[in-house]
């Protein structure tokens, strides 16, 4: 019985994906099924209420008409862009390049920290650009392509079949749901929607979680993971195990990743010497990929809603939803959209997810425009310091006792 409902769990994930994410804007509003652990001590999965979005899709169509025509009277490819392939030799390159350097040419602590900060850095890099890209099929036409380079993700430590059910599935269909979206559930650690539970030591995670971010990319490399495989489930959602293919894949990925990370290294330094530097470029890495994601959701002007308890409706059409739940930062900067893949237009990112990032600039003027012309509220922050400033007040704000304690 388990494991059918397992099964079903994944048959419904994969609707919803094709109806939220893949299919043309205009489709009919998901009504996902959320798997829950309702009985007390019960590992089985139980589908809870449909969680559905509102009907009125007038600003997805319009939206949608207006991209599309963009793209057709430029000529402007939306996947298999030139900038992307050079973009990936550039940033893979960088990574063989500071690895070698910091494993093989650094004597000195002077030249092995910054060669661990580098490949802590083009590890984000690959994260953010090359398989971010892949994952969500826009990277290429091409399914094996995107494949490809989704698989990046294993080169630095990560599983590509586990980001995908994460993020693509879990994250993009329920941004900013809680108990849905589970990029916002840090379980005790944090509270950081209005409607998880505060505890007392919260007062001071404005404070204490910026250093702890930095742990994301170790605890996920070696813990996480595994951890999710064991459960069966990310966060409180079920998910269905790799098999075949993808358990081949994720099992050589850990290996090929475990081989560059201390394997190789320990032919040639001491094991303190490489648990040291691992631990740096894994903090770089762990502190870039998390203020990215945070300054774009958990911040003061993004919406937080929750589904009413009798219809598990949410008020607002899909399209909306994603646009009022996140928030772009330091738009005009160039340098910034190139090294974080385009995710400071994250809501050009969360409307059109299968369009190549370095498109996401010059659509972005469209988007930003038709949400005018609907009165759809679309936030920016001018810079990549003023949404981590947001994001400091937010936590500290969801800290507080409410006024209600």
């Amino acid at each position: 019985m388990d494991r059918a409902r397992r099964r079903l769990d994944g048959l419904l994930f994969l609707w919803i994906f094709r109806a939220t994410i893949e299919l043309p804007v205009g489709r009919a509003s998901p009504s996902p099924m959320i798997g829950k652990d309702t009985g007390s001590g019960s590992s089985s999965a139980k589908l809870a209420v449909s969680l559905k979005f509102g009907n009125d899709n007038a600003f997805q169509l319009e939206l949608r008409r207006r991209v599309d025509a963009y793209f057709r009277t430029t000529g402007r490819r939306q996947r298999d862009c030139w900038q992307m392939y050079l973009k990936t030799a550039i940033l893979i390159g960088g990574f063989a390049v500071s690895y070698a350097l910091l494993v093989f040419v650094a004597r000195t602590w002077w030249q092995a920290l910054p060669s661990a900060m580098l490949l802590g850095l083009s590890a984000a890099g690959i994260g953010f650009n090359i398989q971010h890209d892949g994952s969500h099929q826009a990277y290429s036409n091409y399914p094996w392509v995107n494949k490809l380079m989704a698989m990046s993700l294993e080169l630095i430590g990560g599983s590509s079949y586990l980001w995908r059910w994460k993020h693509v599935l879990f994250h993009h269909a329920y941004v900013n749901i809680t108990g849905h979206d589970t990029d916002v559930d840090l379980g005790i650690l944090a509270r950081l929607t209005p409607h998880q539970t505060r505890l007392a030591f919260h007062r001071w995670q404005h404070l204490y979680l910026w250093p702890l971010y930095g742990l994301l990319a170790i605890k996920w490399q070696l813990v996480d993971d595994f951890r999710k495989l064991i459960r069966g489930r990310i966060s409180d959602q079920p998910f269905p195990r790799p098999k075949g293919w993808e358990l081949v894949i994720l099992v050589a990925g850990k290996a090929i990743f475990f081989a560059l990370a201390f394997g190789i290294p320990l032919r040639v330094h001491s094991l303190g010497v490489v648990v040291l530097y691992y631990a740096v470029a894994g903090l770089v890495t762990g502190i870039v990929l998390s203020v990215v994601f945070q300054v774009a959701h958990c911040v003061e002007e993004a919406e937080f809603p929750v589904p009413a308890a009798s219809t598990g409706r949410i008020g607002n059409a899909w399209a909306i939803h994603q646009a009022e739940t996140t928030v772009d930062f330091a738009r005009r900067s160039g340098v910034v959209a190139w090294l974080v893949g385009g995710l400071n237009f994250q809501i050009e990112h969360h409307l059109f997810p299968r369009i190549s990032h370095v498109n996401y600039p010059v659509i972005s003027t469209l988007v930003e425009q038709t949400c005018r012309d609907f009165g759809i509220r679309y936030t920016e922050y001018g810079s990549l310091r003023a949404g981590m400033a947001s994001h400091f007040r937010w936590l500290r704000r969801m800290g507080m006792p409410d006024p209600t304690e």
